[in-house]
């Protein structure tokens, strides 16, 4: 399956305020709306966020909630696993994790970090992040087959703009706990993390569930963009 790379993303492009509140607040209600169609017919909703660090994830996030009923979604932040996480299969804490009928599931970070994280930081071995592009295959198809809509977004930032946002969070003192000696250690590895997510990309890019890649320089076109997909997604399997 052919995928776009990093290099052939438009990535320049900007949203002035006032159009991007317009955009933002239509997409929100529209999610709402589609959210309860979408509890109604039984369907459940998994939206898996990746992207850099400092890419924008949890902002994207608030913004697709913001509107939504509260009763009808639950945000995993996903970090390292506990001690019994590591006792079981890797997927098995998102299995528990997943949506009931009628409900969304949002991953910021997910079962991906195994060909991710894992991979490049050396705690999988080669063996293990190589089988896990089926394994993670095999596991969005029963999500598929069960009548889950999967939406899976990864947000692009270029190395220049993490920079950028690395310092403005370590130069502000409200901001500065976002950062940490990990950030600038995987930023040290950027390559290796880029090769892995496009070979990701193209392994797990299904026609069931495609990836997603969200140009993410600019923040608000960023979000404008990612709603406006998911809303068309939804509208789309709800028909």
């Amino acid at each position: 399956m052919s995928i776009i790379r990093f290099n052939e993303l438009k990535d320049d492009v900007k949203l002035e305020r006032q159009v991007y509140k317009a955009a933002i607040s239509t997409l929100q209600e529209e999610a709402r709306l589609l959210s309860h169609k979408a509890a109604d017919k039984g369907r459940s909703i998994v939206v898996v966020m990746e992207g850099w660090d400092a890419a924008g994830k949890g902002g994207a996030i608030r913004r697709l909630t913001a509107s939504l009923d509260p009763r009808l979604f639950r945000v995993n932040s996903i970090a390292a696993p506990n001690d019994i996480e590591r006792k079981h299969h890797y997927l098995w804490r998102f299995w528990t994790r997943l949506p009931r009928r009628g409900f969304m599931s949002i991953f910021d970070r997910s079962w991906y970090g195994r060909v991710l994280v894992e991979r490049v930081e050396g705690f999988a071995k080669p063996a293990e992040w190589g089988r896990a592009f089926q394994e993670i295959n095999d596991f969005e198809r029963e999500l598929v087959l069960a009548g889950s809509i999967v939406c899976k977004y990864w947000i692009h930032i270029s190395k220049d703009e993490q920079n950028n946002r690395f310092m403005a969070r370590q130069n502000d003192p409200l901001k500065r706990w976002k950062l940490t000696e990990e950030d600038w250690r995987n930023r040290d590895k950027w390559d290796l993390y880029e090769q892995a997510a496009e070979e990701m990309f193209l392994k797990t890019g299904t026609a069931a569930c495609p990836w997603v890649l969200v140009p993410g320089n600019d923040k608000y076109n960023a979000r404008v963009f990612l709603l406006k997909d998911f809303c068309a997604r939804l509208e789309h399997a709800l028909d």
